[in-house]
């Protein structure tokens, strides 16, 4: 599976979304606390604007060996570390959601040309810096189309619009969240729901 074509895939489908997304429903709810905007710009700025940035930011070790663990170190980081890092997101979701303006589209479709403009110059074994230490660019990509296909469909439900990803795509991230639910103890929980053996508890979730 070529991560490079999925991420670009998702972003494309992230991007035709919010061009079909009526304006009034921007300020409306979202996900949780957050209004559509706010989503919108949370998916902006872990899947597609920072991706230039860390692209650019050596590493000078490898930390994190795959992308399950990227999101698994979530589990492991101390609780006042995650409440200030969820604090922060919530911040830059609402500043990076009002600065995609009245014509959220052609805001997207701006970060998706420098995303994948950055992953064109990117080698796959670069060592990049990331938030959870380095890795190799082929490992951090698809957590960002996880992103994108996660958020994107939260942003589809919120706004009654159909989102549509190609079969790789999709893929790709339930793959991605299957093993990450293996990677944080949660293997047999997820596997038994899948195959109809009984239901996962309450708000579960891999990340």
């Amino acid at each position: 599976m070529d991560y490079r074509r999925t991420y670009r895939s998702a972003a494309i489908a992230f991007t035709d979304l919010v061009s079909r997304i009526p304006p009034d429903r921007l300020d409306g709810p979202g996900l949780g606390d957050w209004t559509l905007r706010d989503l919108l710009g949370h998916t902006v700025s872990s899947a597609l604007r920072q991706v230039p940035d860390v692209l650019a930011q050596r590493a000078p070790m490898l930390v994190v060996p795959g992308p399950e663990w990227y999101f698994a170190a979530a589990r492991t980081a101390p609780e006042a570390v995650v409440r200030a890092a969820r604090a922060a997101s919530a911040d830059d979701a609402r500043s990076t959601g009002k600065a995609l303006g009245d014509r959220p589209a052609d805001a997207v479709g701006a970060f998706v040309g420098r995303a994948t403009g950055a992953l064109a110059a990117a080698t796959d074994d670069d060592l990049v810096a990331t938030p959870a230490g380095g890795m190799r660019v082929a490992d951090w990509l698809p957590t960002r189309t996880f992103e994108l296909v996660v958020h994107g469909s939260d942003a589809a439900v919120a706004a009654g619009v159909p989102i549509t990803f190609d079969q790789d795509t999709l893929t790709e991230a339930a793959a991605l969240a299957a093993r990450t639910a293996v990677a944080v103890g949660d293997g047999p929980a997820a596997l038994r729901a899948l195959t109809g053996r009984g239901p996962l508890p309450p708000g579960f979730s891999v990340v």
